[in-house]
């Protein structure tokens, strides 16, 4: 499908989401689009990023004249260099992430080998000594370090560059590395960080695509509210990070042998209501392609029936801690034993399988599993009932990791389990 968005509109959109989710500051970062003329798209000086307009976005063309009410971003010649080094390239993104700036102080980049899809879209990181800012010393080791290959470029005492085929390429590589290195900064305070081998870190899970003959009739009423729903959801999921745009999976059931379920590879924080995907006995509507985690919800409805709604989520706290061999307790406070139960958790590659296996492990009582290297799969019996149970996760694995700093946790003691047993779960 084209995309008839102009490069104006587009880097505004995304220097916008940027900002919002405070992965840059007011005077940090700047992105840029390459347009089939040659022109290169890129945010203005000394302009507020979290006030930009379109109007303020500049062209600057082959020859070198701009077009626009202020000059280029004064990292422009690092941009140029990129384009001229990569052919391939159409969008870059630079900006001053936390953790990734955490890193590039102490000269170090995260290992993409932590979760599958770190690897997948970001492959491995490359790194570029420290030059003057808007230098074309700078330009030039950028360049030079793309020019190997690298597709993200951490830069000494800076911060990072992703580049992609265009912009919303770029910025999915730029959001998923500073969720890894984000992931390992916290990791890291829970004890000794599991990677994956080469092997296990390129495995891909093949995602299901659909058939002409699935869709014989409307969708009902029902399907319509439950698509509005669901895509509320997921797209609440991502404004509270708890999904990224490249990852993430929410399905809820329509009936015994059907569900709604995101759509592979599709950006969460833009999904409507069309983009969803109808699955009946195992099979996605015609035309689109389903979550490859699919497979595992289908495996979950068909064994539980309680369960109503499943969701695969990358919230970071609890990423940390399947990244780690350390156990999320949730004797922590009342609301998170009760709603959260005993967390299991499944070794890495079983969610590469058939999905019983999964299935096996979930129950009313164990209705959340840590996926190791793989974030996290949360069960409900109403997507909402999903919802809050990932959220109170991430918030318990937050409290978890925050207290280590001062001193050794001390969770709840069996008399106090045993009474909200009997009070709030019928035990």
């Amino acid at each position: 499908m084209t995309d008839l968005t102009h490069p104006r509109d587009e880097i505004m959109r995304t220097m916008e989401r940027i900002y919002r989710y405070r992965m840059t500051t007011t005077s940090g970062g700047n992105l840029s689009i390459r347009d089939d003329d040659g022109s290169v798209w890129i945010t203005p000086a000394r302009v507020d990023k979290g006030g930009l307009k379109r109007d303020d976005i500049i062209r600057v063309r082959p020859d070198g004249t701009t077009e626009g009410p202020h000059k280029p971003s004064s990292e422009y010649p690092f941009h140029k260099a990129i384009y001229a080094a990569r052919p391939d390239l159409g969008g870059i993104v630079h900006a001053h992430p936390v953790a990734l700036v955490a890193f590039s102080i102490c000269r170090r980049i995260p290992d993409t080998k932590l979760l599958p899809t770190a690897r997948r879209v970001c492959g491995e990181v490359g790194f570029a000594p420290y030059a003057l800012p808007g230098s074309d010393v700078l330009g030039a080791r950028i360049a030079g370090t793309f020019a190997k290959g690298f597709d993200c470029v951490v830069l000494e005492n800076h911060g990072v560059v992703t580049a992609g085929n265009d912009l919303s390429h770029a910025f999915q590589r730029f959001e998923t590395l500073e969720f890894a290195a984000k992931t390992v900064i916290k990791a890291s305070q829970l004890g000794e960080v599991r990677y994956l081998s080469d092997l296990q870190a390129g495995h891909v899970r093949e995602p299901v695509r659909g058939i002409e003959s699935l869709r014989t009739t409307k969708p009902t009423s029902l399907e319509k509210e439950l698509r509005g729903v669901l895509r509320d959801f997921v797209r609440r999921s991502y404004q509270q990070r708890l999904m990224i745009s490249t990852e993430g999976a929410f399905s809820a059931r329509l009936d015994a042998e059907s569900f709604l379920i995101t759509p592979h590879r599709k950006d969460r924080y833009a999904l409507e209501v069309d983009d969803l995907v109808l699955v009946r006995r195992g099979i996605p509507e015609a035309g689109k392609t389903a979550s490859s985690a699919s497979r595992n919800h289908q495996a979950v409805y068909e064994a539980h029936p309680e369960f109503q709604a499943v969701v695969n989520a990358y919230p970071v706290n609890a990423t940390a801690f399947s990244v780690t061999n350390q156990r999320l307790d949730t004797r922590t406070i009342p609301e998170s034993y009760v709603f959260l139960r005993d967390v299991g958790r499944a070794p890495f590659g079983l969610q590469n399988e058939d999905g019983r296996a999964l299935a096996a492990m979930c129950s009313p009582r164990n209705p959340i599993l840590i996926l190791e290297n793989d974030g996290v799969q949360v069960c409900g019996t109403t997507i909402l009932d999903a919802f809050d149970r990932l959220e109170v996760l991430e918030s318990t694995a937050e409290a978890m990791i925050n207290s280590r700093p001062l001193g050794e946790m001390v969770p709840m003691d069996h008399a106090a389990i045993l009474e909200l047993n009997r009070a709030f779960l019928g035990e």
